[in-house]
């Protein structure tokens, strides 16, 4: 080939990155965005009611529209095409969020005003992650990458918004007040629709371009059509149930295990902070890795070993009352296991849904996997004061170890390393060169 052959090829490589670039590149404002407001928020309602209770409701009134709305709003992406959720619902989180210090500095904002902007900002936010997340095979496929390397990227974005963006939003709230961090969210929000608006491609994410599809089934018959599809896909149901029940445990871990380990055992929150620092670097470092190899290894040893490796040990680990640098160790190998997992569970999902039902299907698995949340640091506070906080840890650490080790005896996990190609192919042009 010659030089001018291969200049001629670079626009064209280019143009062909720009959705996946374009499409991480949204992910990774909107995402940093909400981390950043995670902290901004709650401070902002503490430090102006002098209320737990009402920072705690702030939160409940936040996620469950998330998880309600992303639920039922499957169809409507299928219907209408993600390019457009995504832009639209970002854009309305935008002028949400914007809404809270505005109408503070003006004097207006009263608690019950706050509430519905939060539950406005939570249930936009439900359609437009899913609308994002459904794109990435297609991005995929127009870089021509394999699709574990897309997936991995995508959670690279996502672990490192986790890990930055509650950095950011600590020293912006310590140094500027929270208000400067409701602000940047809102700016996080527009940008990322500015991107997704001017950086994909019209027809991105649907079929027959941003035009509604021509569809004469009604709305709950399209609903009714992704639990029809799930009832279908043993392997899919078991990864939902499977990571129902870990995400529960690792809520329970995050929101009261962790933090009454951590005071009970006198390293002070200085612990958590670390702890979970850790375990978010050395899970982007996984998901990186995850990214470059992930499509050339077997998939069902390099899930259970991940699973294995980010579940069990922590909860084991506290239970130990281990000194500070082995529980350090843990969390290390612990965040590199749990990096590999999202590329494969993204993967198994786009390959096995048709292009059609993923906003249907993916949201459908995603609220079934999350609705265990809001349970888990209640079920974990109760349990502790029932029995005290090392047997609570020993269960838990148990409970992940069946669930997640004991499930691969089931045969539908036979199924995870055949592709299916009802998804997105990847055919040997999409290999890049070594």
């Amino acid at each position: 080939m010659t030089r001018d052959t291969q200049a001629a090829g670079r626009p064209s490589r280019a143009r062909r990155a720009r959705p996946l670039a374009g499409l991480l590149a949204a992910m990774a404002v909107a995402l940093t965005g909400t981390r950043v407001s995670a902290v901004a928020l709650p401070w902002f309602v503490l430090v102006t009611t002098g209320s737990a209770t009402q920072t705690g409701l702030v939160a409940f009134c936040e996620m469950t529209p998330y998880v309600v709305v992303k639920a039922l709003t499957g169809p409507l992406v299928d219907r209408t095409g993600p390019r457009v959720v995504s832009w639209s619902t970002d854009a309305a989180s935008a002028g949400a969020a914007a809404a809270i210090p505005l109408l503070h500095a003006l004097g207006l904002l009263s608690f019950p005003v706050l509430l519905v902007l939060v539950a406005l900002i939570g249930a936009v936010r439900g359609p437009g992650d899913l609308a994002k997340e459904i794109m990435v095979p297609e991005a995929a496929e127009r870089a021509r990458v394999p699709l574990e390397r897309a997936t991995g990227l995508s959670g690279v974005t996502e672990r490192l918004a986790s890990t930055l963006g509650p950095a950011a939003g600590g020293f912006m709230v310590a140094l500027l007040g929270p208000l400067t961090g409701l602000v940047v969210n809102a700016v996080c929000f527009a940008l990322g629709s500015l991107i997704i608006a001017f950086a994909l491609p019209r027809g991105m994410g649907h079929p027959a371009g941003d035009a509604p599809a021509a569809s004469g089934s009604g709305y709950w018959r399209r609903f009714g059509e992704g639990f029809a599809f799930l009832r279908g896909e043993p392997l899919l149901l078991t990864i939902i149930v499977m990571v129902g029940i870990t995400n529960l445990l690792d809520a329970a871990f995050g929101t009261v295990l962790l933090p009454v380990w951590a005071e009970r055992s006198g390293n002070g929150p200085a612990a958590i902070g670390l702890s979970n620092g850790v375990w978010s670097a050395t899970a982007v470092a996984g998901s990186l890795v995850a990214a470059a190899v992930a499509h050339r290894m077997p998939r069902r040893v390099v899930f259970f070993a991940g699973f294995l490796l980010a579940g069990a040990p922590r909860f084991l680990v506290l239970a130990a009352d281990a000194p500070m640098w082995a529980v350090l160790a843990v969390f290390v190998v612990s965040g590199a296991g749990g990096g590999f997992l999202n590329p494969i569970l993204g993967a198994i999902a786009f390959e096995r849904v048709p292009h059609g039902l993923r906003g249907r299907v993916n949201a459908l698995g995603d609220s079934m996997a999350w609705a265990g949340i809001p349970l888990g640091g209640l079920i974990a506070g109760a349990a502790v004061a029932l029995s005290g906080l090392v047997p609570v840890l020993l269960a838990a650490g148990v409970a992940y170890f069946l669930t997640t080790s004991l499930a691969a005896l089931l045969p539908q996990w036979r199924e995870m390393d055949r592709r299916r190609g009802r998804g997105v192919q990847e055919s040997p042009a999409a290999e890049p060169a070594a």
